[in-house]
């Protein structure tokens, strides 16, 4: 791992403060140069992995017809399947050369009268694909909150500043897969350049080559993780709120060479999204005279919608 900074989230566990704040600095580092890191110490076990992988395989296998019972509209899309090329990339005519499915956010019984989120639905053909989908999520959500505390002190803030955020959050698991391109692509890619919407992007499956990243140059680099390891990145949300002073990064994942055309690649990002209600005013502290107020004041839900219309998966009212 040589384009992207390397850490291990035991630091920031130990209770070796100097370990900890060491953490704390080389995210903060990390984020301000180049907004991605990769990251291992997470909770994610290897069995969980290679289970969802196996799971996700046999679900985009499965015959159009039977994927399409799980695909809806409008903001119930934020659940269950999306088909191949219907997202695209702001500004982008063309859609993505990916298909991919959602699991959401798990409420309590008690909880789910203050939330208005879709339910996830249920897969009746592969039953071990729900349950592995629930073991990611919230592994990957645990993992989310405690790098969000390492950011937290970072900006000075209280370590536990972003919890009430996070937790109950509307935040997404997205397996994806780039099916093998059988034509010349006209202008696609498998996902075009972007920056993510939500506050920050952990994700499974960049142990080869096609995620890339912008860096301060303009250069695009390959960002590779570890055999172990997890890619963690900041979404627009949180550069916003932090007056970009932490950087959401532009990033893509190109089209393979020809003679690897004829693979599928899978990978499997976590959107970490606050709740809706969560103000993304920029903060205080990262404002003064060198670095003026660059965004307007608006609330997670609202960012959320304007962003899902840009990209073509909502349409405008």
């Amino acid at each position: 791992m040589s384009n992207i900074p390397s850490l291990d989230l035991n630091d920031f566990l130990s209770s070796d403060n100097r370990r900890k704040q060491d953490f704390v600095n080389a995210v903060g580092k990390a984020y301000q140069e180049i907004g991605f890191l990769s990251l291992k110490g997470h909770f994610l076990s290897k069995e969980n992995i290679d289970n969802l992988y196996k799971q996700i395989k046999l679900f985009f296998d499965l015959p159009e017809k039977l994927k399409s019972n799980y695909e809806f509209d409008g903001f119930k899309g934020q659940r269950g399947y999306t088909s191949f090329g219907k997202e695209h990339a702001k500004g982008k005519k063309e859609g993505d050369l990916k298909e991919f499915w959602h699991f959401g956010q798990y409420l309590k019984p008690n909880d789910k009268l203050n939330f208005n989120y879709p339910d996830n639905p249920y897969v009746n053909e592969i039953p071990e694909f729900n349950s592995s989908g629930e073991i990611t999520y919230k592994a990957l959500e645990k993992t989310g909150m405690y790098v969000l505390r390492a950011i937290a002190l970072f900006l000075n803030l209280d370590e536990n500043h972003f919890d009430k955020y996070v937790i109950n959050g509307n935040s997404i698991l997205r397996p994806i897969h780039y099916p093998p391109i059988i034509k010349e692509p006209e202008n696609a890619v498998r996902a075009a350049a972007h920056g993510d919407i939500n506050l920050i992007t952990l994700l499974m499956g960049a142990h080869g080559k096609g995620l890339q990243v912008k860096n301060n140059n303009g250069e695009w680099i390959d960002a590779i993780a570890g055999k172990d390891e997890i890619v963690v990145n900041v979404g627009d949300m949180l550069s916003r709120y932090t007056n970009n002073n932490l950087k959401s990064t532009i990033h893509r994942v190109v089209n393979p060479p020809k003679e690897y055309w004829s693979k599928s690649r899978y990978s499997i990002p976590f959107f970490l999204h606050p709740v809706g209600s969560m103000k993304l005013n920029v903060l205080d502290n990262c404002i003064d005279e060198e670095n003026p107020k660059l965004f307007d004041d608006i609330s997670a839900h609202d960012f959320l919608i304007n962003r899902l219309i840009d990209i073509g998966v909502m349409k405008k009212k």
